[in-house]
Formats: C-alpha cells, sequence, structure tokens
C-alpha cells in the first residue's frame, strides 16, 4: 500500500523517455534531507536501460530486484518488510526498556506485557514443561466420542482446536449501527481450497508436504498408524475444499451475507449439531431468535453432511493436528520445529526460524496490541508527522470531490450519493484516540499456554459482551506498530497505523511529488476501497445498499470488466497468471488510488509548476514514487500462496497494472505504441 526517486542528468538518465520538458522553474534552496536521496528517492536501485513503458517497476526497481537477498527467516524483502523490521526493532528496544525497569516501577500494562514477553522467551521452562501444559486437552479430544463432542469442541473459543465453521462477532452489514453473530464455512490448513484441487506442479509439491506434516504432527502425540490417519485427515480437509466457495465469490458481500435466525440453522444444515456448536461459546441466542449472518450459505449444508459421515476417529486426529498448529509458537521445540518446517519452508520457502525476541515482541503486538502500541506511539510518532500526513489527507479528499463532480459517465443521481460518501469518510491516523483497557486480561510469567487461553477467551468476550450495544466506531483493527491499512466499509473509514507513516512511504523530508505518489497513493488506494466493485456496495453510513441508477452500475462493470481482463493476462509464475476477478477490488483501489492522488499532488502545487530536480519533472517524481513504494521479491512458495490465496496483485503488476492506464504516466515517461505495456487511449480504464 507505496514511494520516492532521483537522478542528476535529466535526458541521458531517462533511456527512452524522450523530449525534455518545457523550462524548468529554479529548484529550491535545499531543505532536510530526505532519508532516502536528497528527496525521497534512491537512484541505486533503478535499471536504467528498461525503458519505463516496458517495465515501469523494473525501471525503477531493477538494480534492486537483481540485486535485493531475501533474509533466512522471511519470505520475502521489500519496502513493506523493511519498515517490518524496522518496526520490530523498536518494539525489542521498548521491551529492553521494561526488563531494565524496577517491577515497582512498571505499570500495571508495562508488567503484563514484560511477564508475557519473558514467559515466551524462556525456551528452558517451556522445554522444561514438555507437553504438561495441553495435556489435559488433548486427552479430552483424544476420549471424544460423538459427534456432538466434536462440534462442542469446534465450537469452543477457549480451545482454539480448529473447526469446519467460523464463528465470529462483527458489524452488520446491512445496519451498521449493529454487530452481528457470522458464521463462515473454513477447515482448511492450506491457505485456500485450490491448494487442494490444482494440479499445477507447486502446488502438489506443498500438498504432498502437508500430508507428511498432518503425520508428524501425530506422530509427535504418540499416535500409531500416524501416515494411515493423516492420510484420512488430508481426504477429509480436501472433501471440504471441494465444496468450499472461490476466492472471488467470498469477495461479494451480497452473496455473503444470508441471515439466518439461530433455531432455523437446523433447516440450512439439519446433519451439524448446532446446539453443541454454541454451548461454549457465551452468545445469547434469544430462545433461537438470535440471527446469525451466514457467509458460503450454499456450502454450509454439504459440509455438514460431510461432518455427519466422517467417523468421530478421523475428527480427533483433525481436531488434535490443528490444535497443536495453534498453540506450536508456546509448545516445546520439537512441535514449533514441526509447524515451521511445513508452514515456514514448505509452504513459504524460509530456510530459517525467527529469532525468539523478534516472536517475542510479535506475540505482544498480537495479545497486548494498543497497550505495547501505547509505548511505541509515545516514543516513535512526533505529533508533527500525523499533521502533515492530515493535510495529505484533507487534499486526496478535496481531490477525490472534484473528481466525482466532474466524472462524465456518472449521472447526477449517482454523483450525489457518491459525494454523501465522501462527505461521510472518517480518517484515522497514527494511533487510537482512546486505548484499550486490559485490566480484565491475566498473564502470568509461568503459565504460557494459560496465557495464550486468557487472551484469546479476553478477546472473545469483549466481542460478547458488547453484542446487542451500539457498535463502536472508533476501534481499530490493527496496531500502531502494524506496517499496513485498512479500508472498513461498515465505518465508511480508513485507518493507517504510526509505524506505515515512515519512509520510504512517507516522509516530511522528502519532495511532495514522492509523498503523493508514495503515501498519497496507498491512502488513496484504501479511500478507493469505498468505490471498488464490494466496497462500492456500502452508502456513506456503512450499510450495504444500492446507491447506483442501473445505467451507472452497467457502466462501472462494464470499466472493470476490462481490468480484470488485463490483470487475469498477468503471469507471475509459468503456468499461473494473476487471478483477475478475485484481485478486481484491490486493482481497482490501486488505479483509483494513483488516479486520485495525482490530482491531489497537483491540488498541493497551487497552480505553481513543480521544479525539476536532478532531470526529474515532478510527474516522473510522482510515479516514481509509487513504483519504489512496492519494492519486493518473493519467494517462489510465498508468490505462488499469494497468487491463489491473497486478493492483492503481486508487487510488481500493482505498479505496472495501474500506472498503464494513467495518461499522465505516458506524457511523463513518453510511452509510446510499441512499448511492451502500451495502451491504446481507448483501452485504458478509467474510473475514478
Amino acid at each position: 500500500m507505496n514511494r520516492r526517486l532521483t537522478i542528476a542528468a535529466a535526458l541521458l538518465i531517462m533511456a527512452g523517455c524522450s523530449a525534455p520538458p518545457p523550462p524548468p522553474p529554479p529548484a529550491p534552496p535545499p531543505g532536510p534531507k530526505a532519508t532516502l536521496g536528497q528527496w525521497g528517492v534512491d537512484f541505486t536501485g533503478m535499471d536504467r536501460s528498461v525503458k519505463p513503458g516496458d517495465d515501469f517497476y523494473m525501471f525503477v526497481n531493477g538494480k534492486w530486484q537483481k540485486d535485493a537477498v531475501i533474509p533466512a527467516d522471511r519470505s520475502s524483502t521489500g519496502s513493506f518488510q523493511t519498515l517490518a523490521i524496522l518496526s520490530e526493532k523498536r518494539m525489542k528496544e521498548i521491551v529492553a526498556e521494561l526488563e531494565a525497569k524496577p517491577v515497582d516501577k512498571l505499570s500495571p500494562e508495562e508488567k503484563k506485557l514484560r511477564d508475557l514477553y519473558d514467559g515466551f522467551t524462556d525456551t528452558k521452562a517451556i522445554e522444561a514443561r514438555g507437553l504438561e501444559p495441553v495435556k489435559a486437552d488433548l486427552a479430552m479430544i483424544g476420549k471424544l466420542k460423538t459427534l456432538k463432542d466434536v462440534a462442542r469442541v469446534m465450537g469452543s473459543p477457549r480451545l482454539a482446536a480448529g473447526s469446519i465453521f467460523g464463528l465470529g462477532i462483527g458489524v452488520d452489514d446491512k445496519d451498521s449501527s449493529k454487530y452481528s453473530v457470522n458464521l463462515t464455512p473454513e477447515g482448511l490448513g492450506l491457505p485456500d481450497r485450490d491448494f487442494y484441487l490444482l494440479d499445477e506442479a507447486g502446488i502438489v509439491k506443498v500438498r504432498e508436504a502437508y500430508k507428511a506434516y498432518l503425520g508428524t504432527m501425530l506422530s509427535l502425540t504418540g499416535a500409531k498408524d500416524a501416515d494411515a490417519r493423516a492420510a484420512k485427515v488430508m481426504a477429509l480437509e480436501t472433501g471440504i475444499a471441494k465444496l468450499r466457495w472461490s476466492l472471488a465469490q467470498q469477495r461479494d458481500p451480497e452473496k455473503m451475507y444470508h441471515p439466518v435466525a439461530f433455531k432455523d440453522l437446523r433447516k440450512l444444515a439439519p446433519a451439524f449439531p448446532w446446539d453443541a456448536f454454541f454451548s461454549e461459546t457465551e452468545i445469547p441466542l434469544n430462545k433461537g431468535a438470535r440471527v446469525v449472518i451466514v457467509g458460503e450459505n450454499s456450502a454450509v449444508g454439504p459440509i455438514a453432511k460431510l461432518f455427519a459421515k466422517t467417523p468421530v476417529g478421523v475428527w480427533r486426529d483433525y481436531l488434535t493436528i490443528h490444535y497443536l498448529h495453534s498453540y506450536a509458537a508456546v509448545l516445546p521445540q520439537k512441535i514449533d520445529d514441526a509447524d515451521f518446517a511445513f508452514y515456514g519452508t514448505a509452504l513459504a520457502g524460509r530456510t530459517a526460524q525467527t529469532e525468539r525476541a523478534t516472536r517475542g515482541v510479535r506475540l505482544l503486538d498480537r495479545t497486548l496490541g494498543e497497550a505495547f502500541g501505547k509505548l511505541y506511539v509515545a516514543k516513535y510518532f512526533p505529533p508533527e508527522a500525523k499533521a502533515k500526513v492530515e493535510k495529505l489527507v484533507s487534499n486526496l479528499l478535496k481531490a477525490y470531490e472534484a473528481d466525482i463532480k466532474t466524472l462524465p459517465w456518472m449521472s447526477e443521481a449517482t454523483r450525489q450519493k457518491a459525494l454523501d460518501k465522501i462527505h461521510a469518510f472518517t480518517p484515522h491516523l497514527g494511533y487510537p484516540d482512546v486505548w484499550r483497557d486490559y485490566a480484565a486480561l491475566e498473564i502470568s510469567r509461568d503459565d504460557l499456554v494459560g496465557n495464550m487461553k486468557r487472551a484469546s477467551m479476553f478477546e472473545w468476550h469483549h466481542d460478547v459482551a458488547r453484542l446487542d450495544q451500539a457498535v463502536d466506531r472508533n476501534e481499530w483493527h490493527m496496531t500502531p506498530p502494524t506496517v499496513n491499512a485498512y479500508y472498513n466499509p461498515s465505518f465508511n473509514s480508513i485507518t493507517f497505523p504510526a509505524a506505515i507513516l515512515q519512509p520510504p512511504f512517507f516522509d516530511p523530508n522528502a519532495d511532495d511529488a514522492v509523498n503523493y505518489g508514495a503515501i498519497g497513493v496507498v491512502i488513496g488506494h484504501e479511500i478507493s476501497h469505498g468505490f471498488d466493485d464490494q466496497g462500492s456496495k456500502y452508502n456513506g453510513a456503512g450499510n450495504m445498499e444500492n446507491w447506483w441508477t442501473d445505467t451507472d452500475l452497467t457502466n462501472f462493470q462494464a470499466r472493470t470488466k476490462m481490468l480484470t481482463d488485463q490483470y487475469s493476462a498477468f503471469e507471475p509464475l509459468p503456468g499461473l497468471h494473476v487471478r483477475g476477478d478475485a484481485t478486481l477490488g484491490e486493482n481497482i483501489a490501486d488505479l483509483a488510488g494513483l488516479s486520485i492522488s495525482y490530482k491531489a499532488y497537483h491540488i498541493a502545487l497551487g497552480g505553481q509548476a513543480a521544479p525539476v530536480l536532478d532531470g526529474f519533472t515532478g510527474d516522473q517524481r510522482f510515479f516514481m514514487g509509487l513504483a519504489q513504494v512496492w519494492q519486493s521479491k518473493f519467494r517462489e512458495g510465498e508468490l505462488r500462496s499469494r497468487i491463489l490465496s491473497d486478493v492483492h496483485s503481486p508487487a510488481a503488476f500493482r505498479v505496472i497494472g495501474s500506472t498503464r492506464n494513467v495518461d499522465a504516466w505516458y506524457e511523463a515517461f513518453d510511452v509510446k505504441p510499441g512499448d511492451k505495456y502500451y495502451l491504446p487511449p481507448d483501452q485504458r480504464v478509467k474510473l475514478w
């Protein structure tokens, strides 16, 4: 979700970039130097032998791509990983400060952070305890006798033993003032159903490794005939995969919204013991009247039938394996290593496990995220950084408003609804205004597995307790140290944690063109999710409602179909193409975010011409900032997994696919017919 670039010769550097720009205004006097280069872009990563129109990603990042080395404990490297590593380093610095404090000087939250971290990193104690902390749970799973017993364990929020149905509390898609109980088929240990169903050579190899992993995990519990039993679990998960919806189908919120009163779940799927499944959830069922929003509804009945005909013994093995996977990181090394051997190495290609200290701070971020985030923000996110980002967001929203007002393909009726949505839009930047209270969460230095269970129940009780209360529209779903961002359609809001608001995404000392091409496009991307093929199904209040005229919707869908076809032609791995239908929402947001941020950049110029810096015009720096931000190199296994299970296109194609649809990019780099990624004007997709 972005970046910057520079050069020092003008025409020489821009091989294939044709005529020089008109006489430039004088460059401003040098100010504070940007983190990357003088003004926000690092020239050393470029490959100037590549024409921008042949591969703009490689023009900006080609040398970096060739030279970059993926760390042994990572499945990729690039902008996001660089910031993630920086965030982890900073979190470890915070932990070191906590460790140095006398116990009586720690606040209650700080003591919980330190105790959880110390318990996780005390591997000698973990080895000494062995499987004793999970012995009772494993014994209970091993003694399950009926399908009702199995369903009860699947529904238990305390156990995290795996389930064919996922259960959660969310915001009702059709009434954003209310929380809802949501139920969706799950049940797979591999990232997506296609890992079970496709015969591409790399996928087959992963499948074989997974089958071996299932046997290994069973054998670690002392199971006899582990491989034969693992084969039955594999066959069971393959059966579930055949019934699950595709990733593209799961993206459609209208199709995923199927409200059913709890008492009517028996009609939808009579073969499954729903009372047993809900028995430990503490969800008030209101005598069966509680509405459950069911996703993949046509798959629920068939999966229930598969459940009913599968022997309890197979389910015991299934639950045992998934239970051990859930707790692998806090169990003895033989369990942790076996889990990593598949999920880290066979699936993602990593050759080394991440060191325990880094995994420890990640655990704090997941478990006590806002308590940890509070310390992170105080140390690493100054108020002036937030103020500059707020100004940039303001300009982006102005650009969106101006764009909507002038769209030639949109009718006045739809236009007004779109403007209403922009006016109701809410940005959340850096950190929450109100922090979570962790007083009710018990953390013990010497009870690591218990900490995991109590943390899980703490979150579950937090959700269930407010089920019938007013929705908290200011709640965050990412922590401040997270290098990511998101759009929430129910709240019509974007959230940008502090950790992503730094170079190469955002640098207060960088050239405005680079910041708009980098964090501006990323912010524009998230705003644009409100107007992608699925986000556009929600109104300004966050309710799923069609606010389009039939003609406008037909026009919009015709344009997005062109985008689907463009991306489906990209082939990141031999025989594996980008899934244009599954990635459509992100591709729309990439293109719209780029288009809107470009307009916002020109709004920020206030009618003045941008200076030429090191031979690059403002527009060129803008697009280079975009390409630099998506610098990414993946291990083959990780790339394959993303192609099959991620709704985002691979990074290089996010740059190529969006820029080739923007007229200003052609003008900035003099891209001509005959260049590989040239699109004739009538084939360029124009949305927002």
